[in-house]
């Protein structure tokens, strides 16, 4: 199962962005033995519409045309679902048992994401309550895939 880790906005060079692609090639590494070929980093711009609502419904608009045929999404959103890592990983498993093709997780623009995303999305997660920094959730986001394929490879988790 293709992981695609779509992001609203673009990158900049820096150490955030090098901590992302470090765990997005750890994951790539890990996951080709367990069917996850390859974690892909996929960008998109910011809608420069004034209004938050028209922001968000341009960029909806963007995410939900850019997802392949089929594909399962999970929202990444601050009133998403808790869930540990161990969880996460489990229904990253069950994703891929279950035969889907492509999973990918969507972090919004500065003003989130769309109703029309959420309502698309088959999980809405959250990494919880406080606000955080685009950068710092990619970051986030490609670390929990990295230690989701540990998990399910059977490493020793620190947690057990």
């Amino acid at each position: 199962m293709r992981l695609i880790l779509l992001c609203v906005g673009r990158s900049k060079a820096g150490a955030d962005t090098e901590l992302s692609q470090r765990y997005i090639e750890r994951a790539n590494a890990a996951g080709r033995a367990l069917g996850f070929p390859r974690v892909e980093l996929r960008e998109l711009d910011e809608s420069r519409a004034r209004e938050p609502a028209l922001r968000k419904a341009a960029e909806a608009k963007a995410i939900l045309a850019s997802l392949s045929p089929g594909a399962r999404l999970i929202a990444l959103d601050e009133n998403g679902a808790l869930a540990s890592s161990r969880e996460f990983s489990t229904y990253l498993g069950k994703t891929r048992d279950q035969g889907a093709s492509v999973l990918t997780l969507v972090i919004g623009g500065a003003d989130g994401l769309g109703p029309d995303v959420l309502g698309a999305a088959s999980l809405v997660l959250s990494f919880g309550r406080m606000t955080f920094p685009h950068q710092l959730v990619r970051v986030m986001a490609a670390e929990q895939l990295y230690r989701a394929m540990t998990i399910l490879a059977g490493h020793p988790y620190h947690r057990d």
